[in-house]
């Protein structure tokens, strides 16, 4: 709902909670306010239009505050006669907002409580149906979830002091077996070096010359001497 009122030779389109600047009234900050000259009241499709007012309608609002508008300068100018004359101006305004509608007693700021009121249980028996959906969504996850993670996770065996003892035996065997495996090899490998030694057959001393003697170079024959004159 919407209405137009006129205050101080100016008209204005006003709604409930519609905050506004008019000519100064003479009304301190914080009191109420009433508009008996009301051009026009819509209320959705159906309207009012006062010829020239409308009846049993009226606007309240409240004063906010005493203001002061914006700085005009003045300024008059007469040709040819020295005459420059300038002036500044502040209009006194009275800050106000609407609060109230009334036509044929039907008051629009009740029934905007009303909307209000409506939308607010509306949302919050929205929010109520989200909350109970969250709620189920989290229960069927946390089913769904439960037995992958038993597959995943295979159940621990309890531990005994008879288990570890046996673990501990079977230990100590390995290693005893691989000291063992050891030591063979080591034995092993030092008597094939000693039968190897023994296998190898000394030479003798004369068959030991006769191979320095056939190891040696066979010396160089020198060639013959020519016959000179001399010699002749």
């Amino acid at each position: 709902m919407y209405a137009v009122i006129e205050t101080g030779g100016k008209q204005y389109r006003v709604e409930v909670g519609t905050e506004l600047e008019v000519e100064l009234l003479d009304a301190e900050p914080g009191k109420t306010v009433s508009f008996d000259r009301v051009l026009l009241v819509a209320d959705g499709d159906e309207a009012a239009i006062g010829r020239p007012l409308v009846g049993d309608a009226t606007v309240s609002a409240e004063v906010l505050r005493q203001d002061r508008g914006p700085k005009l300068i003045v300024f008059k100018y007469r040709p040819k006669a020295r005459s420059r004359v300038k002036k500044g101006h502040r209009q006194e305004l009275t800050v106000l907002r609407i609060s109230d509608i009334v036509l044929n007693g039907k008051s629009a700021a009740k029934s905007a409580a009303k909307a209000e009121s409506d939308a607010k249980t509306e949302r919050q028996r929205l929010e109520e149906v989200a909350a109970v959906q969250a709620a189920k969504d989290a229960e069927l996850a946390a089913k769904l979830a439960a037995p992958k993670a038993s597959t995943k996770e295979p159940a621990k065996k309890p531990t005994t002091k008879a288990s570890t003892a046996k673990a501990k035996a079977a230990t100590e065997s390995k290693s005893s077996a691989k000291a063992e495996t050891k030591t063979a090899a080591k034995a092993e490998t030092k008597t094939t070096a000693k039968a190897d030694t023994k296998a190898a057959p000394k030479k003798t001393t004369a068959k030991a010359k006769a191979d320095d003697a056939t190891d040696k170079p066979a010396p160089k024959k020198s060639a013959p001497k020519r016959a000179t004159k001399k010699d002749e």
